[in-house]
């Protein structure tokens, strides 16, 4: 009776966990799409969460209407500069190709003598001016070619501009039902981890935590200091828009790495159009200030608050984009910040193991 029984309820227990996992399976296909929208948002939630709850207080514990309250801010903080940059670039980046078209219709040009006596840099920059000067046909072809190219590419990182709006969508709506039951919410996700993690959860929640607030404001504090260190330096090197200029610095600077291609590309234009003294002092600018902002201000924000490696951070930041896209930027270092913790863990977990066997040989030796 007794072999009956049990095996009986191993029976039950094994069609219970596969109706549970064929349920999970059937919920990932129905959710999958939304799964980034909802991480987006719950970043942002989780992020403005303290504002949020001043916000609740001021308006008398009402959650509702500090749920709304708070979407709207949101969507106001990330749509309006997102339209204006938009908008300012698209006038700009004109303005820029009719500026080369015009400086190489003007044939071949000598370079300025500091780019020209760059050993290998100089006469290779030489001789593809004197090219391209020679063959303006060529030049429209090959940034034909080269913005095709990079705008391809950057259709594949961000997925579709429509489909990534539609997600940002999804995003700010989902937002304002985790500010108006988020507390909820974390209370069942708790008790669901505490019967599977146990003890742990509280553990691993603060490492989620603590990596996404730092890894949030880390790269949103270092962005808005570069955009704006480097604005002062277009400022000062004279060029027509430099507030545009900074907007997309700051933008192009949550990507580590980024801003190079930014204020390297103008002061080289500088260069090129005989301004030596600007394009020297920009890029003089660049590299000893704002990426310095970069290498210093980002790992000290995060590191100092997630207790993970800087090197691990950025290689999340990577790694994340490669896997996940945007989304990735926050995802691949808290994922790491999780393993880090529970490497931390199995360390102390063993640490007591390895002195008890410590002192017991040692009894053993020194009787």
């Amino acid at each position: 009776m007794k072999d009956s029984s049990s095996t009986a309820i191993g029976t039950r227990r094994i069609i219970l966990a596969l109706l549970l996992g064929g349920l999970l399976l059937l919920a990932y296909a129905v959710l999958r799409l939304f799964l980034v929208p909802v991480a987006w948002a719950a970043i942002m939630a989780y992020t403005t969460w303290p504002l949020h709850l001043r916000l609740r207080r001021a308006l008398g514990g009402r959650g509702t209407l500090s749920a709304v309250l708070m979407s709207l801010l949101l969507t106001a903080t990330f749509v309006l500069p997102l339209l204006w940059l938009m908008t300012m670039l698209r006038v700009e980046l004109v303005s820029a190709y009719a500026a080369v078209a015009a400086y190489l219709a003007q044939g071949p040009r000598p370079l300025p003598d500091v780019v020209a006596a760059v050993p290998w840099l100089g006469d290779w920059l030489q001789q593809l001016l004197d090219q391209l000067s020679r063959n303006p046909e060529a030049l429209r072809q090959q940034i034909g070619e080269w913005v095709q190219m990079q705008t391809d590419e950057l259709l594949d990182l961000l997925g579709g501009v429509g489909r990534n709006a539609a997600k940002f969508g999804l995003a700010l709506v989902t937002v304002l039902f985790l500010f108006r039951d988020g507390e909820t919410l974390l209370a069942q996700f708790r008790q669901v981890l505490h019967r599977f993690v146990g003890a742990r959860t509280e553990g691993y929640l603060s490492a989620v935590g603590a990596t996404t607030k730092a890894v949030v404001y880390g790269l949103v504090l270092a962005a808005l200091a570069q955009g704006a260190l480097a604005g002062l330096g277009y400022w000062a090197a004279g060029m027509d828009a430099p507030v545009l200029l900074a907007a997309l610095t700051a933008l192009i600077a949550l990507i580590p790495f980024g801003t190079p291609f930014v204020w390297g590309s103008i002061g080289v234009w500088l260069l090129l159009n005989g301004q030596t003294a600007a394009g020297v002092g920009l890029l003089l600018w660049g590299m000893l200030v704002v990426s310095w902002v970069d290498n210093l201000l980002r790992p000290l924000v995060i590191s100092s608050a997630s207790r993970v490696p800087f090197l691990l951070v950025m290689f999340g930041v990577l790694g994340g984009i490669a896997a996940f896209g945007l989304i990735g930027l926050f995802v691949g270092p808290v994922i790491l910040a999780v393993m880090m913790a529970v490497w931390r863990e199995w360390l102390e977990q063993q640490a007591p193991v390895h002195g008890a066997e410590g002192s017991t040989s040692r009894t053993v030796e020194n009787p």
